[in-house]
């Protein structure tokens, strides 16, 4: 698994980036494809939910995580 690479993101008009391992953001990519959703809103989704002791990627990270795992 390669190093983390930086993806940009615009949630709610402001820019932003996470950093990601590319088979995560392949596969957050995917879901949201599969949604029918862009990827910023669902960036956007994953941020409003997300606790204020995790940050953006690890939130997306686990969110891809619960998703495989329904499966």
């Amino acid at each position: 698994m390669a190093r983390p690479q930086k993806h940009s993101l615009t949630l709610r008009g402001h820019r932003t980036s996470v950093s990601l391992e590319d088979e995560f953001w392949r596969a957050f990519v995917q879901i949201a494809e599969k949604r029918g959703v862009a990827i910023n809103a669902l960036a956007a989704e994953i941020d409003e939910a997300r606790g204020v002791e995790s940050g953006l990627a690890s939130a997306i990270r686990l969110f891809v995580f619960r998703e495989f795992i329904k499966a």
